[in-house]
């Protein structure tokens, strides 16, 4: 029997990731930087991507994408983007019209999820909440084999949450890019880590420094695993999953793995905590996988 070729977008707020499965086996990667605030030429680049992959492999494929932030059930225009000049746009029309077949888009965070509790980290498990921690902080939840969307479209968006427990060594109020203050995404994103480090130093160099023994960078990296248990301390007193995964640019500092679950038993509500913290077992592939199998049925 034939195999369909299901592609996939990951349109992040650096990048445009694309891959090709059949059988889900990767067949083709590529990726190219974002156009920074251009929603036209945004486009223009997932098409070029797109027909580049179909001319490549001699075949035409089903689309799914990824995307930071959600398509609105009420209009079908994008809202909550960290990647603004998507807010407001038909992104899934305005691509129909460009690639001249359906496409199904989805939140990144809720690609994220479907990989992994698909085939990846969480495999098996009843219920998986994944975390993007990028240039934003989204998450996504399946359970029983179900990811859920809900009434708004925004199941999993705890990154506009405000951070718990809120103390003095957290530094000062910030607003964030959706009009509120001290949503968790202005301390865990990548950007908002750098910013309120203090220290002028982008996340990689942050990262090293901390493991070249900077202790300037090591103070900034417990305060950020802090913050990062706090947080998803809220997420598992709510929905109690399973497993928790984490994915994008910031789940690769190992620290977060033997630290976090660490501090999850100050602030989770049990004298226990079983629930399990894992990196995404697809990497950086793994939000552009689940947008891959949005089309499997």
């Amino acid at each position: 029997m034939h195999s369909p070729l299901r592609l996939g977008i990951d349109l992040g707020g650096t990048k445009i990731e694309i891959v090709a499965l059949k059988a889900g086996r990767q067949c083709l990667r590529r990726r190219v930087p974002t156009p920074q605030g251009n929603y036209l030429e945004t486009l223009a680049a997932i098409a070029e991507l797109i027909e580049a992959a179909e001319r490549e492999l001699n075949e035409t494929g089903s689309v799914g994408i990824g995307i930071p932030g959600n398509r609105s059930p009420d209009h079908g225009l994008i809202k909550n983007a960290n990647s603004t000049c998507l807010i407001g746009k038909d992104l899934q029309g305005d691509l129909q019209r460009l690639l001249q077949r359906p496409v199904r888009l989805a939140n990144d965070a809720d690609c994220l999820a479907w990989s992994e509790a698909t085939d990846g980290a969480g495999a098996g498990a009843a219920s998986v909440f994944a975390v993007i921690l990028g240039t934003g902080v989204g998450g996504g939840l399946v359970i029983h084999g179900r990811l859920l969307g809900g009434p708004n479209a925004i199941a999993g968006e705890w990154g506009h949450n405000s951070l718990p427990w809120r103390r003095a060594e957290d530094g000062p109020v910030r607003r964030c890019y959706c009009g509120q203050d001290d949503c968790i995404e202005t301390f865990l994103s990548g950007p908002g880590w750098a910013a309120r480090s203090g220290l002028g130093l982008e996340v990689q160099a942050l990262v090293e420094a901390a493991n070249a023994n900077d202790r300037a960078a090591q103070q900034a990296l417990a305060v950020y695993c802090d913050q990062l248990a706090r947080s998803l301390a809220s997420v598992i007193n709510l929905i109690d999953p399973e497993v928790i995964v984490l994915g994008g640019g910031l789940s690769n500092i190992s620290l977060l793995y033997t630290r976090v679950p660490q501090l999850l038993t100050r602030y989770v509500f049990s004298d226990r905590v079983n629930t399990r913290l894992l990196p995404a077992q697809h990497g950086d592939s793994s939000g552009v996988r689940g947008a891959a199998w949005l089309w499997n049925e």
